[in-house]
């Protein structure tokens, strides 16, 4: 069988702070990678699973 020359990606990139998909990546098996995405709140505000302390 002959490739069509297209690429699968099976890669997953999400936010770890608001879980919100961020891109898809070539990868040789499923694969879920975390980032931070460009939203103000995740970079500014408090992490998910995290508690704020006063």
């Amino acid at each position: 069988m002959k490739s069509i020359g297209q690429s699968v990606k099976l890669g997953l990139i999400i936010c770890q702070h608001c879980g919100r998909w961020i891109d898809e990546v070539e990868t040789e098996k499923v694969t879920v990678l975390y980032g931070c995405c460009r939203e103000d709140s995740c970079r500014k505000g408090p992490r998910q699973g995290e508690t704020e302390h006063d």
